[in-house]
């Protein structure tokens, strides 16, 4: 796909965008909720195109509320009469993070959301087996995606300033020497826009936080 054509198309959504905003944010969020109930790959991506879509502020709320809302379908999937086989198969699983979640539910749901030691959608039906409370839950998993959520958004967001600048270089260009004398592209000092500053600077803290917690695990041990 050309420069171009990549131009084209982000015009054309953001032309629907500014029509139906509210419509578009709606049908996003929703799209979001099927992902993360079903546990369908790809949440990742789906943020980073919330980003691209609407900025890496109201993207990034966008994807917190359809994930955390698709989350919560799942865990009250799990405490249904399916939760009760989930609970048969995953015996291995959830002897491990039983203690975990009877010392402090809460601090030990954000942990998992933080640090991705447990596949997504275990970490959505686990608590609800182990008996977490719904409000628990729901406010663990909010808190929990928040920094990896808009780190991702930002990233979206920071593409589309680079297309954005590209075409403002190439009109701009038009305007002074014409159009056979430009031509539409991308640079490389086009990367490094607020967005993609924003969204390097979350990744880096959300990749600190293990460390972090490691260190607060040892010394709290050691004060003991």
């Amino acid at each position: 796909m050309t420069v171009e054509n990549i131009v084209a198309l982000h015009d054309r959504f953001h032309g629907v965008l500014a029509q139906h905003p509210m419509v578009s944010t709606l049908a996003y969020v929703a799209i979001y909720v099927v992902i993360a109930s079903l546990s369908v790959p790809g949440c990742p991506i789906m943020t980073a195109m919330g980003g691209l879509l609407f900025g890496w502020l109201i993207g990034g709320i966008a994807a917190v509320v359809g994930a955390t809302t698709g989350a919560t379908i799942l865990f009250l999937i799990a405490r249904s009469a399916v939760g009760g086989m989930l609970n048969e198969r995953s015996m291995p699983w959830l002897a491990k993070l039983r203690q975990g979640f009877k010392d402090d539910a809460l601090s030990y749901l954000l942990f998992l959301r933080l640090v991705p030691a447990f596949p997504f959608w275990f970490v959505n039906i686990a608590p609800a087996i182990l008996g977490v409370p719904l409000r628990t839950y729901v406010l663990g998993t909010l808190l929990g995606i928040i920094p990896a959520t808009f780190a991702f958004a930002s990233a979206g967001a920071g593409l589309d300033s680079v297309v954005t600048a590209a075409k403002a270089e190439y009109l701009r260009c038009v305007a002074e020497n014409g159009a056979d004398a430009c031509r539409l592209s991308v640079h490389v000092n086009s990367f490094f826009t607020r967005e993609l500053a924003l969204a390097l600077i979350l990744l880096g803290v959300v990749a600190l936080i293990p460390v972090a917690f490691r260190r607060w695990r040892h010394s709290h041990a050691a004060a003991k």
